[in-house]
């Protein structure tokens, strides 16, 4: 009987967990003696794919990177996008019996220099969160924040330099949040991104200010706004009192134009043949 072996990438069939297991369904098994592979970006790469109770499998043609062979497929040259979790299908001809067995494939690379987004200055009792990314690292980086050049615990209260913080920190999203800030929350920060391969890489440092709320700067604030607009009442209210808006008025409606259309006269005859009142 003839037989066909179908290998899929992440992009056709996944998984959510790989584990190394020999499925026997019907007469056939399939089996991988290295369920994980890790490896370098740039460098070749095999997932091992193997089987019993089956006649050589023919597996598809594919991209030109890639060779198929009895015992799986080698990558010649793995890039970033290749990691995903990967499935090896060997089937009879009419479909009946089958195994199948999944590989995780990460392509290892180094974590470029993080970015982060500090606020200048944060108000003493208010909440402030600082950000912390980058897109390169494969597997995804973990993200640890200094602050004045010390390593910040993920719980403040472990650590006697961070003991009157109050903070949360998350390695995976990034994120540093301070509820409320304190006056000790002041200094330098800076963030390390770490994935376990290559070099870790840090951000540039930011400073952050921790600020009182001034209060009296706002009640004065406040004060001379409502001064100001009292004395802006008070004149209008003095101005009508005193009748300077009526007598705005009359002065401009007093004015009168009279202007008469000349009489016809002879010629030579001179006299006055018109008239104006302001």
């Amino acid at each position: 009987m003839g037989t066909k072996a179908k290998v899929g990438r992440k992009e056709l069939l996944l998984f959510t967990s790989v584990i190394l297991c020999s499925l026997t369904l019907g007469r056939g098994a399939v089996y991988t003696s290295e369920p994980e592979v890790k490896v370098a970006e740039n460098k070749p790469a095999k997932l091992s794919c193997s089987y019993s109770g089956f006649s050589s499998p023919r597996p598809p043609s594919y991209e030109s990177r890639v060779t198929f062979s009895d015992s799986g497929i080698t990558f010649h040259s793995v890039t970033r996008k290749d990691t995903g979790t990967y499935t090896c299908m060997v089937s009879d001809e009419g479909g009946n019996t089958y195994g199948e067995v999944t590989v995780q494939l990460t392509v290892l690379v180094p974590p470029s220099k993080p970015t982060i987004n500090v606020p200048s200055s944060a108000t003493i009792g208010n909440r402030a969160v600082l950000t912390c990314s980058e897109k390169d690292g494969s597997p995804p980086s973990e993200y640890y924040w200094f602050k004045d050049g010390i390593l910040m615990p993920t719980d403040p209260k472990s650590n006697r330099a961070f003991v009157n913080s109050s903070y949360s920190l998350n390695l995976k999203t990034g994120e540093l949040i301070f509820d409320p800030v304190s006056a000790s929350d002041a200094g330098d920060y800076t963030c390390e991104a770490r994935n376990g391969y290559g070099s870790p890489m840090k951000s540039n440092t930011v400073y952050m200010e921790a600020a009182e709320l001034n209060v009296g700067g706002i009640v004065a604030a406040v004060l001379v706004t409502l001064i100001l607009l009292g004395v802006l009442i008070f004149g209008i209210w003095f101005a009508y009192s005193r009748g300077y808006f009526d007598r705005a008025k009359k002065g401009t409606s007093s004015k009168k134009v009279i202007y008469s259309q000349p009489a016809a006269r002879s010629e030579g005859e001179f006299r006055q043949t018109s008239s104006f009142l302001v």
